[in-house]
Parts: structure tokens; C-alpha cells; sequence
């Protein structure tokens, strides 16, 4: 029998400020991370590891180290899906998806490239938010445990247009 599927508003508020110039969006948080209350909070993603050797830094381990470190280097973070229902934290189970709104960011900072990590995320986004923002996204390869398939060192390689 699969898991119960629920209603789950995003716990998470945007991080970015007005010196923010690129957006990081995923699709919706993670149990570990709605856990955390930050981010890319379970511990086999590899998004921090991805950032940390992008930028020459250690792996920031708090929601606290993991905010200073994106506004340091610029760096806006949030997700697509405002509310869904989901199964744990499954991409391919999400239903009845409310989109985010990103004018509070983009009005907020200097956002001129968006950046989605991993296809769900990029779908989404380009179905139901580029037509309001006008913005076209680049997809990144996830960085979660689900895409075994990218190693660190090719998800580090592909990642690397976010310091341009």
C-alpha cells in the first residue's frame, strides 16, 4: 500500500536579497528539508556539495550557514510549487500543484538567469511561471540522490554556468 498523499503548503520562504543575479529553483522541498526547515536538507543531495566545490568553500551545514553562503555568492533559492500534494517526498507523485509566484523575488533582487535543478522543476516552471515572468530557465541536472546517474564531478562541471 503507497503512502497517504496530502495537501502540503511550501513551508520555506524564499532566499535572496537585492544583490541576488541568479535564481536556483527545485520543484518542492523534501521531507528532510521541510524537516530542516532549509533547502536541499537531505544529506545524499548533493546541491551543497555541488556549491561548496563550485565556489572554493566548505559545505555549509545549517539552514543558517547554507542562507549566508547563496546571498554571499548571489545566489537567490526557492522552488516552483507554492502547495501539491505528495507522496514523502516523490517528484513523480506530485498532484494539484500551485504554482509560486516569483515577482517578490524578482522585484526584490537582481535576478537576470534562472536556473532549475533537475526536469520537474523545469517543466513546471516553463508551463506555469515563465509565462508571467517572460524569463526562459536553463535546466541543471538534479543534484538529488534520485540521479544516480550524474556523478559529483559531472553535476559540478554542469553546474558551473551559475558562476558566470
Amino acid at each position: 500500500m503507497s503512502k497517504q498523499r496530502k495537501q502540503i503548503v511550501h513551508p520555506i520562504p524564499p532566499t535572496y536579497d537585492a544583490e541576488s543575479r541568479v535564481l536556483i529553483l527545485g520543484s518542492f522541498p523534501s521531507v528532510k528539508s521541510r524537516e530542516m526547515g532549509y533547502f536541499y536538507g537531505h544529506p545524499q543531495n548533493r546541491f551543497w556539495k555541488v556549491l561548496a566545490e563550485l565556489f572554493g568553500e566548505r559545505v555549509p551545514e545549517s539552514a543558517e550557514e547554507r542562507r549566508a553562503f547563496l546571498l554571499r555568492h548571489h545566489i537567490a533559492a526557492w522552488d516552483v510549487i507554492a502547495s501539491c500534494s505528495i507522496e514523502g517526498s516523490s517528484d513523480s507523485s506530485i498532484r494539484d500543484m500551485v504554482p509560486n509566484d516569483l515577482a517578490q523575488v524578482l522585484a526584490g533582487s537582481k535576478v537576470e538567469r534562472i536556473y532549475c535543478n533537475g526536469r520537474t522543476s523545469y517543466d513546471l516552471y516553463r508551463r506555469y511561471i515563465e509565462p508571467a515572468t517572460g524569463i526562459a530557465a536553463v535546466c541543471l541536472p538534479s543534484t538529488s540522490p534520485a540521479n544516480a546517474a550524474w556523478t559529483l564531478p559531472r553535476l559540478v562541471s554542469a553546474w558551473e554556468e551559475i558562476r558566470e
